[in-house]
């Protein structure tokens, strides 16, 4: 624990680390689906590019792990790999398998449904990097300006593919239709807090739900106007809520497989 942890609000400290743990272990899934698709994307630039993506995504979900343990709150790696599934505050929207199939046999994966997800999903990081830049705790706010600089390339990148598949064939804006529908259906908690909420937002941490909520909607009325779309509604009421440990059995068999090289040696050096 560093110097200034310890001078912090027993309730603040508590309620930064819950919100440490969303935005960690959020990007830790986000980047391990996204690490998926290395050679199965649609082509060799493409796997270059979202595995660079997926390599920035990892890279920020330790900057956060590592916040949390600048706090006390253990180990980043052991954050990282070594917590139990109903322990993890990540949204159900990053845990979801690609497609069906398996990575190493008969992957039949959705290159629309990672679109979509991916360009909603860097949408959203955005927003909350912009709102934790004013944070009232100074390293977080400091590491929300880093991770800002590189999403300017991912929102970009997932962006250009949204346009472009919706703007084809028949076929690829069917499937495009569908996947906007399927990434909503477990889009409701990506804003959420948890049980958290009020007090991330009367600690000035980060802003309420439900102003994020209305600047990311905001930020995609633009590109969906101009394909003739309606901003999808994020319908929180109807999933569960991953921020208070309430996933599903893809997250299980996703932490098998993230944490399956470090648990052999928790305590060798990495």
């Amino acid at each position: 624990m560093n110097e200034a942890a310890k001078t912090l609000n027993p309730d603040y400290k508590e309620t930064l680390a819950e919100l440490l743990l969303q935005l960690a272990d959020d990007d830790f899934l986000f980047a391990y689906r996204g690490s998926e698709w290395l050679g199965l994307a649609p082509h060799i630039e493409e796997d270059v590019a979202s595995s660079s993506i997926s390599q920035d995504s990892m890279g920020h979900a330790a900057m956060f792990y590592n916040l949390l343990e600048e706090l006390g709150m253990g180990k980043a790696n052991d954050l990282a790999h070594a917590r139990p599934a109903n322990d993890r505050k990540n949204s159900i929207l990053v845990e979801r398998v690609n497609g069906p199939g398996n990575y190493l046999e008969d992957a039949q994966y959705d290159w629309a449904y990672a679109v979509v997800r991916n360009y909603f999903y860097v949408q959203a990081k955005k927003v909350k990097m912009d709102s934790l830049k004013q944070s009232t705790y100074g390293p977080l706010a400091e590491v929300a300006v880093k991770v800002n600089m590189e999403l300017y390339y991912h929102l970009l990148h997932w962006k250009t593919w949204f346009v472009q598949l919706l703007s084809t064939t028949e076929e690829a804006k069917k499937r495009m239709l569908q996947a906007i529908d399927k990434v909503m259906d477990d889009f409701g908690d990506v804003f959420s807090q948890g049980a958290h909420g009020k007090q991330i937002m009367e600690f000035g941490l980060m802003e309420e739900e439900s102003v994020l909520n209305k600047k990311w909607a905001a930020a995609l009325a633009p590109v969906m106007e101009s394909l003739g779309l309606e901003v999808p509604e994020n319908a929180s009421s109807k999933i569960q809520d991953g921020r208070n440990g309430e996933h599903t059995e893809e997250l299980h068999k996703a932490l098998l497989t993230l944490g399956e090289v470090y648990n052999i040696d928790p305590v060798a050096p990495w």
